[in-house]
Parts: C-alpha cells; sequence; structure tokens
C-alpha cells in the first residue's frame, strides 16, 4: 500500500478539478462506470439471495441449524453491523492512502468473505462470515462513492452517482431468479443450490476486479498529497483519449485552485468540519441515512418472510415477486436520476423522501385493512420503492459532494455508519420480531415507522439540502487544504452572502463560466 507523502508545505495552483469538470461523456467514463460501479450489482444479488434462502436455509437437510428468524434478524444485523464498523475503518485508510488502494483491498475481503461463507457448516461460521462480509462492502461504500464523484464531470455527477448506487437492484434482480432456481429442491439438492449461489458471486466478483484495475487514482486526491505531477499525467492521458475518440479539441478549462499540500488532517480536523463548520449539512446527512437505513434494512430484510407467512407464497416462489419490487427500485434513479441535475438536489431529494413516505403510509393502511394480496402489495412497494430507491441513492451522494476533499471518504463512512447503526441493525432485529408474530398490526407498526422516517427525512432535506448541481467539488465544499490567504477571503465573501446555496465554504466555482480562484 502507497504512503501518503509528507506535508511539503509547497502551495501550488492547478487547473486540474476545472479540466476534469469541463470534460464531455466518453467511454473512458463508462469505464469508470463499469469499473466501479458494477460492485453494487454483485451486493444485491447476495443480500437479496439470503433474504430468499431464508426459509430454505430453516428447514432441514440445508446442512446448517438456523433459523428463518436467524437469518433475516441476526445474520442480517451482522451483516450492517460488518459494514458500519468496516465503513468507518476503510473510510479513514481511504482518505489516507488513496481511493485506488483501498477499492482494491475491500472488493478482495468483500470476495474472500463471500466464498467462506458458501462453505458454511456450522451457523456461526455463516453468521461470522456474514459480519466480514459486510465489513468489506462497508470500504466499498467509502471508496467508490468517493471515487466516482471525484472522477465524474460536475453536470453529469449527480445522476450517475444515482445510478450507480441504484445498480444494487439490478443484482437484486438476479438475486431473486436465481434463488428460485437455487431453492429448487427438484435440481439442486437442499444443501447445495443456497451455496452455489455464494459461489457465483465469487466469480462474478473476480471479473469485476479485473476490470477495476484499469481505474486510476483520483488526480484530485494526489493533488493534495504532494503528488501533482501524477494527477497532471493521469488527467493529460484522459484528454487526450476523448480528443481522440470526439476527434475535436477540448474546451478550454475555466478556473484555478490554490492548494497547501500535506500528509493529511486528523480527526480532531474531520469533527470540527463536520459539527462545527457544516453543522447543517451533518443533520442532513444523519437524517437521509437513518431514513432510507431503516426503510431497506428493516422491511426488505423481511419481504419474503411477509409474503410466505401472511399470504402463504411458498418459500420457492417470492424470488419472482422481489425481482419485480427490484426492478421498480432500479427505475427509480434510472428514470428520475437527471433531475437531479437539471431541477436540482433539493427539490429532488426532499420529493423523493416525502412522496415515499406518503405511499407506504397508504400501503400500510390497505394491509390493515386486508385489502391486499401478494400481487398488490407488490405493486405498492414497487410504487414505493421507485421513489425511495432514488432518494437512498441520494444519500450517498449527498454525503460524497457536500463535505471538503479531504474528508469525503470519512464522511461517507461516518454518515453511512451512525445512520445504517440507528436503521439497519435495530431495524432488522426489530422487524424480524413484528413480522414473527404473525399480527397484521406489528407489521403495520413497522411500515408506519419506515413511513414516519422517510417523511422527516424528506422535510429536514426541503429546509437544508445544498444546491449542489452542476457545481465543482471544491466548490460546493472547498478543500481543507485551500491556501490559508485564500481560505481567509473566501470566508469573508461567504459571509457577505450569507444564506448562499453553497455556503459554507464556497470560493469561485473551479470548473464553472465566469470565475476563478485568484492565485498567489
Amino acid at each position: 500500500m502507497g504512503t501518503a507523502a509528507a506535508e511539503t508545505g509547497r502551495t501550488i495552483t492547478t487547473r486540474i478539478p476545472a479540466r476534469l469538470d469541463r470534460l464531455p461523456w466518453s467511454r473512458w467514463h463508462w469505464t469508470i462506470v463499469i469499473g466501479l460501479g458494477t460492485v453494487w450489482i454483485l451486493d444485491g444479488l447476495e443480500v437479496t439471495v439470503v433474504g430468499n434462502i431464508a426459509a430454505r436455509l430453516s428447514e432441514p437437510g440445508s446442512g446448517l441449524a438456523i433459523s428463518s428468524g436467524q437469518v433475516t434478524g441476526l445474520a442480517a444485523a451482522l451483516y450492517v453491523a460488518g459494514a458500519c464498523l468496516g465503513a468507518l475503518f476503510w473510510g479513514r485508510l481511504t482518505d489516507r492512502y488513496g481511493r485506488k488502494n483501498l477499492f482494491m483491498i475491500t472488493l478482495a475481503v468483500y470476495l474472500a468473505a463471500t466464498a467462506l461463507t458458501a462453505v458454511s457448516f456450522q451457523s456461526w461460521w455463516f453468521f461470522a462470515f456474514r459480519f466480514l462480509t459486510g465489513f468489506g462492502i462497508g470500504g466499498e461504500y467509502a471508496a467508490i462513492n468517493s471515487a466516482i464523484d471525484e472522477l465524474i464531470p460536475a453536470q453529469y455527477r449527480g445522476r450517475v452517482d444515482l445510478i450507480i448506487n441504484g445498480s444494487f437492484w439490478v443484482g437484486a434482480v438476479g438475486g431473486s431468479l436465481l434463488s428460485i432456481v437455487a431453492l429448487n429442491t427438484h435440481l439442486l439438492a437442499a444443501n447445495v443450490g443456497w451455496r452455489l449461489t455464494f459461489a457465483l458471486g465469487v466469480v462474478l466478483g473476480l471479473v469485476i476486479l479485473l476490470v477495476r484495475r484499469n481505474v486510476p487514482e483520483s488526480p484530485r486526491w494526489l493533488l493534495i498529497h504532494g503528488r501533482e505531477q501524477e494527477a497532471e499525467e493521469i488527467v493529460t492521458s484522459i484528454e487526450r483519449r476523448i480528443e481522440a475518440e470526439k476527434d475535436e479539441p477540448l474546451a478550454e478549462p475555466r478556473g484555478e485552485l490554490e492548494i497547501h499540500q500535506r500528509r493529511g488532517v486528523t480527526f480532531l480536523e474531520i469533527a470540527r468540519t463536520v459539527f462545527s463548520t457544516y453543522r447543517r449539512r451533518a443533520v442532513l446527512g444523519f437524517s437521509l441515512f437513518i431514513g432510507q437505513a431503516f426503510l431497506y434494512n428493516a422491511i426488505t430484510f423481511g419481504f419474503g418472510a411477509i409474503l410466505t407467512k401472511f399470504f402463504n407464497v411458498p418459500a420457492d416462489h417470492t424470488g419472482y415477486y422481489f425481482a419485480v419490487i427490484a426492478i421498480g427500485n432500479f427505475c427509480g434513479p434510472l428514470l428520475l436520476g437527471k433531475l437531479f441535475d437539471t431541477v436540482g438536489r433539493r427539490v429532488m431529494i426532499s420529493s423523493t423522501y416525502l412522496l415515499s413516505g406518503i405511499l407506504l403510509f397508504g400501503t400500510a393502511f390497505l394491509f390493515d385493512r386486508g385489502s391486499l394480496s401478494a400481487t398488490t402489495l407488490t405493486a405498492c412497494w414497487c410504487a414505493v420503492l421507485f421513489f425511495a430507491s432514488a432518494g437512498a441513492s441520494s444519500a450517498y451522494l449527498t454525503v460524497s459532494e457536500i463535505f471538503p476533499m479531504e474528508t469525503r471518504a470519512m464522511s461517507i463512512a461516518f454518515f453511512y455508519a451512525l445512520g445504517t447503526a440507528a436503521g439497519g441493525i435495530s431495524g432488522p432485529l426489530l422487524f424480524a420480531d413484528l413480522t414473527s408474530t404473525g399480527k397484521v398490526g406489528d407489521t403495520v407498526l413497522a411500515f408506519q415507522i419506515g413511513a414516519s422516517l422517510m417523511c422527516a427525512a424528506g422535510l429536514v432535506a426541503a429546509a437544508l439540502a445544498v444546491r449542489a448541481e452542476r457545481r465543482s467539488l471544491e466548490d460546493v465544499a472547498r478543500p481543507l487544504t485551500a491556501a490559508a490567504g485564500r481560505a481567509k477571503a473566501a470566508a469573508k465573501g461567504e459571509r457577505g452572502r450569507k444564506g448562499s446555496p453553497g455556503s459554507p465554504g464556497s470560493p469561485g466555482t473551479p470548473g464553472s463560466p465566469g470565475s476563478r480562484t485568484a492565485t498567489a
């Protein structure tokens, strides 16, 4: 693992962020999307398979002495707990040692743990490696989202980030259909089918690992760690490839950034940045993550159990229903993603959270009245999750772009861990207890709690969301390594325009028309 350069004491002026932001969409950007984003497909496949095989694992002959409630409750909570701890552990290393080093390592950890899950012959083994699988995926969230946002041009950042995070549900569709085959005992033995699904995930992950080798380190990260020559070489290479593809010269970049290179930032600086300088943004991040984490981790983990318990759907048929709601989930970010870059972050984030919460209240009402069948419940969930998925994906986008460059991966990790711990660990445990009673009222209560949290997060977003659409990351949140004199000047300017969309910490807009950070 490479070591970040020691503090150089040098102040440099660079146009690299502006050069990255002015790039037109190209085949190179598709390489980034495929290399980094496809891991969520793998994650979606595995998580969905685990939810759908819960009933089969609890049956005699599965090879594990485990109950359905333990799979959807304890195992799910351990997976999320591992993801929370992994996000914090790997997130700090990602900011310190680089995006590429860590998104290679975390994927390797994830694949190793998944492979060992496939050969579980004791329940404690299954639980332990569900935790370690989550530990690896938590690091992926921090490393991948920070790298994507730093490599994708500002005008496309919102839709690309949403679609990549939403691609989890492409994997969920595959996992649902795969579970139909895996749970069919006429094709595969009860103690073999579920193991093969995990093994397939390992194979797909190895393919992703090979593609990912071609993704470069973030030039923005290299700049602040005294490695501007490497950053220059990477960006120049990208520009040449895109000029050759488009067969025309690129537009002239606008704006410069002056930074003081140093080794890194301390935890104290991170805490001060998040809880003092950007306290309103911190409230926003917590609200978005808690709302979406409870909705997804608490309710969708138990969707298969609801179908089997309340509607007598056979265990090997739940995959059909889950495939349908997974499609609805992916369509949300796919169809609404562009609006986050055009209509804007504040309107779209708040509306997707509020609409999903309101629709979930409606679903709870109909479920309580006994007006739903397995088919109509699935249709209601499609409508809820169409909006909820876009909102949940925007939570990752939000915390990635509204905090300074030096704290980006750690900020993603921090909000993911705390928000998910609140909704993702307690949620599956609580929901497993509620659905296991077989009482309609208990399941309705779970729906209502999830709906309330989503609506509350939507109201917070309406008040606090940052208008980051089509703006450079350095404009949305000025780097901590920005030269001191420029930082003071920017702070003075912010006080003069209190309430501006990018406050606090918004200097000129590198990469946007008419802006230029002054140089020493």
